[in-house]
């Protein structure tokens, strides 16, 4: 298929529970089964929804007509509120999440990378409206703060995509082995060769890294969805 070319709008009107959420969408095709919604990583180093993961992520899902929401976490850019480490920005996720199902009243998409992917599938998992999650570089230990995944378990038969780096710093290939083999199925797991955390390259150009990521995304939606 060919891809498709959305447009990409600002966002005005979202709020959660602290205040204003500066957004963008891409607006998607008047025929899309789907609404997705993007988090991006930790506020507090550098993590905005302009990352070049999250922007890749968007426009792998993007390119099948689908709508994509990019949204600033609590107390990033011009959202408001403060950074709460990772508590109240499952709230913002799932104001994002309530959001694009009242603009579009189709059923639901999520990723997130990072701190993103952490709290973003904490938010999703249990939500019914929920039809397939995604975790980029899911990270075991960051910084001095270390994550857990119990809550995975109430994620179900959703279908799950989890793409990482085998060389990222934050989430050893096999520890993140380990906790990703107690997941429900359906579920995908792909190692980018030679990557890090961000997707960059440890051999070869960061773009190839980014590209690798993307394909992830668009076989397994391409494949779970027929898109």
């Amino acid at each position: 298929m060919s891809e498709f070319v959305s447009k990409v709008v600002t966002v005005e009107d979202m709020r959660g529970p602290v205040g204003r959420l500066e957004a963008v969408l891409n607006t998607g095709s008047d025929a899309a089964k789907f609404a997705v919604v993007v988090a991006h990583p930790h506020p507090l180093f550098g993590g905005t929804m302009h990352n070049k993961v999250v922007y890749h992520a968007a426009k792998a899902f993007a390119g099948f007509g689908l709508p994509v929401l990019r949204f600033n976490f609590r107390g990033v850019g011009l959202s408001e509120g403060v950074h709460d480490a990772g508590h109240g920005e499952q709230d913002d996720v799932r104001a994002a999440l309530d959001w694009m199902a009242e603009q579009y009243s189709l059923p639901l998409l999520f990723a997130g990378f990072s701190f993103g992917s952490y709290v973003g599938l904490r938010a999703c998992c249990g939500d019914e409206r929920m039809r397939g999650l995604v975790g980029l570089g899911l990270p075991v230990s960051a910084a001095g703060r270390d994550y857990t995944y119990e809550f995975l378990a109430k994620c179900g038969s959703v279908p799950k995509l989890f793409v990482s780096g085998d060389h990222d710093e934050f989430s050893p290939q096999g520890v993140l082995e380990s906790v990703l083999v107690k997941v429900q199925e359906p579920k995908r797991v792909v190692w980018v060769a030679g990557a890090d955390h961000f997707f960059a390259g440890v051999s070869q150009s960061p773009a190839s890294k980014l590209d690798a990521m993307s394909a992830a995304i668009r076989g397994w939606a391409s494949e779970e969805f027929a898109l």
